[in-house]
């Protein structure tokens, strides 16, 4: 794909547009509507552009059997069978109306995770503007075709993929319709740790595929996603939670309403900063550029005089001859009187050498 900035709503996603920022509450919900409808003004407080649920029941992803093979075995959900965690997680399909409406009551974008075509179904039925594309799913090429068919642009998440499963999850996506992907950087690592985040593979994804990049964050720090940003990733996903002591699914690696809100004042900020890849000097710098320096008269100097260091300094402001002509203008003859203070210009020098 060639083009590097794209259309969502009323906002632009790209490299020279802010990061757009997700609240991703996935199985923080703890099965509370009100909790939910909460979490999603908190978002909006916050200043999150949009929110993301996750859409699926666990039935779609994984067996109820109870063996060693469903068993969570290390990490965050250690002893846990895999349908139970995924009962935990699922957020009931009847809720999605009512928190789509609540998101856009807010002004934020509404979107989801489908995790298979029944998900797919529900999703349009809300005309959901974009889609995710979890990590687990990229080689679930059934899926993804399915999403593609809607036409609608992607968000893939590249936790765990290698180059070309990459390719091929693109190749699938693009061949059923979708428009537009934006890649996410991501570790399926929960929480994840900074080190060996290898946050230079950003720009590695951006040039290898051509599409933008954004990050799907699941540390517990700002550090990450700012340091995304300065790289130059456009969209930033971070799990969100009303608090972490409540225990919830997902609470281990997802940001309370303070922390979600600071990541997102310091992100902006540092996006301001960043400017375009063009060396030079800035627009604020303009009114300092006149106290660099230049060369001076510093002492009482005749018509016809020789121009020495010692009758000339090389000093602040800058409404003299710049020093880069200093060598020229030793050993030169003034063409007039000058008196200390005096900026040298070409026209006090006989014998113009410039």
């Amino acid at each position: 794909m060639k083009t590097t900035q794209y259309s969502l709503g009323n906002r632009s996603i790209g490299s020279e547009q802010p990061p757009l920022f997700i609240a991703e509450l996935s199985g923080n919900h703890g099965h509370c509507l009100a909790d939910t409808r909460e979490m999603i003004r908190q978002a909006a407080a916050a200043g999150a552009d949009a929110v993301k649920l996750q859409t699926y029941t666990p039935d779609s992803l994984t067996l109820p059997f109870r063996t060693p093979l469903f068993l969570q075995t290390s990490g965050l959900w250690k002893g846990r069978y895999l349908y139970d965690m995924y009962t935990e997680g699922s957020i009931p399909w009847e809720w999605h109306q009512p928190l789509a409406e609540e998101a856009r009551s807010h002004g934020l974008i509404f979107l989801s995770t489908p995790f298979d075509d029944k998900a797919v179904d529900l999703l349009e039925s809300l005309d959901v503007p974009i889609y995710k594309i979890a990590s687990h799913e990229v080689v679930h090429l059934p899926l993804l075709e399915r999403v593609g068919k809607t036409q609608k642009p992607v968000l893939l998440s590249t936790g765990m993929a290698n180059e070309d499963e990459i390719q091929l999850a693109l190749d699938t996506l693009y061949n059923a319709g979708t428009p537009w992907v934006v890649l996410l950087k991501c570790i399926s690592a929960y929480p994840a740790k900074q080190e060996g985040f290898n946050l230079l593979s950003i720009q590695a994804l951006q040039n290898r595929f051509g599409t933008p990049v954004g990050l799907s964050d699941h540390t517990l720090t700002p550090e990450t996603t700012l340091g995304a940003i300065a790289l130059g990733a456009c969209v930033i996903e971070k799990h969100f939670v009303l608090s972490r002591a409540s225990g919830v699914l997902d609470s281990g690696f997802s940001l309370e309403p303070q922390e979600l809100k600071a990541t997102i004042t310091l992100a902006k900020s540092l996006w301001k900063s960043l400017g375009k890849p063009v060396i030079g000097p800035s627009e604020q710098e303009a009114v300092e550029q006149r106290f660099r320096r230049s060369i001076f008269v510093s002492e009482p100097i005749q018509s016809g005089e020789t121009l020495t260091a010692k009758n000339l300094r090389i000093v602040r402001p800058a409404n003299g001859l710049a020093p880069k002509h200093w060598d020229a203008v030793l050993g030169k003859q003034a063409s007039e009187p000058l008196e200390p203070g005096t900026p040298l210009q070409w026209a006090h020098i006989n014998e113009l050498v410039n």
